[in-house]
């Protein structure tokens, strides 16, 4: 891909009324674009990660045996009264009547759904167990929103939902989940903590938070420093004593173990071995995919920009030609570029004709882990440079051994 024929509106400045780095770095390397407070458009830029990471996470649970589908955002209300979550989420549910006089929710999660859904389909024993997810817009009318796409008002979710016919298959497929989400956020660059947590409105007997540190994080845990234990901090909770140090760190995922409290209200039943009538045991496993982004920049940047893990980057390589003028500097990063691309890599050219500290700046705010800058000095050398953006090593080598060693580095 061609710089100047692409769209990523870098900003020198810092955006006003922006207090996280993520939230501020986002902006400034075009990766989104806020319409209203709490709702963000996805540019080129921010939406090539956006996919990594949802690739990703599909991989992780396809492997485990889950099938994904795409369930309706518009959900009519009666079936929310059913669980008496219309109530119990009445303060963060954007809900309406509709030109029929029904009423309608945009769905802030799809527990309701995916029970109504299976219990129409799934009427045997035989047909368990069984696990759906999605990748899905959700909508909640917060009423502060926080840190960009941290705490929005529309958002995109992995939610998860497994159906059992009895909990200890609910705790095998638990474990599977748990597995997974770790899987999934070490690929994004990511050292999740796990703690046990309180279920809340999603109810059900048994959840696990997955956390990362970082300084905007909207909760507190406590982690024992000898064995790894981690305590959630809840509200009036005292030190827990010595050995354990505290820790703020933004919510990434939630994995609940429901039990029936959802198949008992909406009829969600099947006949067991003996024909007998009995409620389906379920378990649900979110992930926050877009504030996920957020957090990877908050755990992976510094005062340059942003500096993305090779999974999720939006580019494996950018090459960037000093001097754009010079037709044999722009003849040889054009062959750099074919090169590269076909051996497979994602490569972004910086073709602008743009000073050298406005390119190298932007390359530096954009993030691509691996810089080949051609200069006139070194080519006449038969040599290219090599940057890392991670730590910042330059590496400078023949002509003829850029594609090697940039493939080494990309494994590395």
């Amino acid at each position: 891909m061609y710089w100047s024929k692409y769209f990523i509106p870098t900003l020198k400045e810092v955006p006003t009324q922006t207090e996280a780095i993520s939230h501020q770095l986002s902006l400034r390397a075009g990766l989104v674009h806020m319409l209203t407070s709490g709702v963000y458009s996805y540019l080129p830029l921010g939406y090539k990660v956006l996919t990594k990471v949802e690739n990703i996470i599909r991989q992780e649970m396809n492997a485990i045996g889950c099938h994904e589908l795409l369930m309706p955002s518009l959900h009519p209300i009666e079936l929310w009264q059913k669980t008496g979550r219309d109530k119990v989420l009445k303060e963060i549910m954007i809900a309406f009547d509709n030109k029929k006089g029904q009423r309608m929710c945009l769905g802030p999660t799809h527990e309701e759904v995916i029970t109504h859904l299976i219990g129409h389909f799934v009427k045997s024993y035989r047909q368990l167990p069984v696990t759906f997810y999605q990748i899905q817009t959700k909508f909640r009318d917060e009423l502060r929103t926080r840190y960009g796409i941290v705490r929005a008002c529309e958002f995109i979710m992995k939610d998860a939902y497994s159906f059992d016919r009895d909990w200890e298959g609910l705790k095998k497929n638990y474990d599977l989940q748990r597995n997974a989400y770790l899987k999934i956020f070490k690929r994004c660059g990511l050292d999740v903590i796990v703690s046990a947590a309180d279920s809340g409105a999603m109810g059900g007997s048994v959840s696990h938070e997955f956390l990362v540190a970082a300084p905007i994080g909207e909760d507190a845990v406590w982690i024992n420093k000898d064995n790894g234990q981690v305590r959630k901090e809840e509200e009036g909770m005292s030190h827990p004593g010595e050995g354990w140090s505290r820790q703020v760190a933004i919510e990434l995922g939630h994995i609940f173990q429901l039990g029936t409290k959802y198949s008992d209200s909406l009829g969600a039943v099947y006949l067991d071995e003996n024909g007998q009538q009995k409620p389906m045991i379920m378990g649900c496993y979110g992930i926050g995919v877009s504030r996920l982004i957020a957090a990877v920049i908050e755990a992976n940047h510094d005062e340059a920009g942003i500096i993305w893990p090779k999974e999720i980057a939006p580019f494996d390589v950018e090459i960037l030609p000093v001097q754009t003028a010079d037709e044999g500097l722009m003849s040889f990063a054009q062959v750099c570029y074919q090169d590269l691309k076909a051996a497979g890599l994602e490569v972004l050219l910086d073709d602008r004709d743009e000073s050298a500290g406005r390119k190298f700046n932007d390359a530096d705010l954009v993030g691509i882990p691996l810089r080949v800058v051609i200069g006139k000095r070194l080519l006449a050398q038969g040599q290219v440079e090599i940057k890392v953006r991670r730590g910042g090593q330059v590496i400078v080598v023949a002509q003829e051994r850029l594609k090697e060693t940039i493939l080494k580095l990309r494994e590395a």
